[in-house]
């Protein structure tokens, strides 16, 4: 259960965030939620696809790092292991906030960052300090600030997005089903992906709208992203080729 506190540097003057990667820490997830204009930054180590909440039948993209709940096989002994981490598993253990406010005399949502008490990662003793020894922010504490708003700034540009992907019919879903070496076979479904001979049958016209927009690109890294595939299952093929050696010893 999370204990989300609004972050300040009275309360919070001793905490400390522990930035090392691994399933302790609660980087055991197998995907985690993006947006467009992180795709560019993603597609070079993980599939992005979208899924569907059955609750409100919104779209959400997210990066792929495994086949099945509670696996990421981007992560080893030595942390993680690719070059880019998704800004959505850098954030922890804090979280976009709002709290209402005024500006001259006109009342506005303020953003403000809370913090997640319970996470693995919070601690008073290890890790890197929040705030400095008089109360002003370190400047990992500026990073995270930094993370959080690319984050607010990506998911508000993400309902445009996926309403014009929408519009124009470039969503379908897709089953995978992966064999892996030994024997064993994985079926994913519920997720999407871009309909290419949708695509490919857009006219001009659609097509400069989607660039106008800035949503050419982002789609083009989703196709792009999916080669990453064939990279999570040799991944998965040598975890188990290295799980039945440690046994065999």
């Amino acid at each position: 259960m999370a204990k989300i506190e609004l972050l300040n540097n009275v309360d919070h003057k001793n905490l400390r965030v522990n930035i090392n990667r691994s399933a302790a820490l609660g980087d055991s997830v197998w995907f985690t939620p993006t947006f467009p204009q992180e795709f560019r930054n993603l597609q070079k180590h993980y599939p992005i696809v979208f899924t569907k909440n059955t609750e409100t039948g919104q779209f959400q993209a997210v990066a792929l790092l495994g086949f099945e709940d509670g696996e990421n096989l981007f992560l080893d002994d030595n942390g993680w292991n690719a070059s880019y981490i998704p800004l959505s598993i850098m954030r922890q253990p804090f979280l976009i906030g709002f709290q209402q406010a005024e500006k001259d005399g006109v009342p506005i949502k303020e953003m403000v960052i809370s913090v997640d008490m319970d996470n693995p990662r919070v601690s008073e003793t290890e890790g890197e300090p929040v705030f400095l020894e008089h109360g002003g922010n370190t400047g990992y504490l500026d990073q995270v600030n930094s993370i959080l708003n690319l984050i607010r700034e990506g998911f508000e540009r993400n309902s445009p997005f996926i309403d014009m992907l929408m519009g124009m019919d470039l969503l379908e879903s897709f089953v995978l089903d992966v064999e892996l070496d030994d024997g064993s076979q994985h079926r994913m479904s519920g997720f999407y992906t871009i309909n290419e001979e949708s695509l490919l049958g857009l006219t001009g016209d659609d097509l400069v709208i989607l660039n106008n927009n800035g949503h050419l690109e982002p789609i083009y890294m989703a196709i792009a992203s999916m080669s990453n595939i064939s990279t999570l299952v040799e991944m998965k093929n040598k975890l188990l080729k290295d799980n039945r050696a440690d046994v065999s010893d």
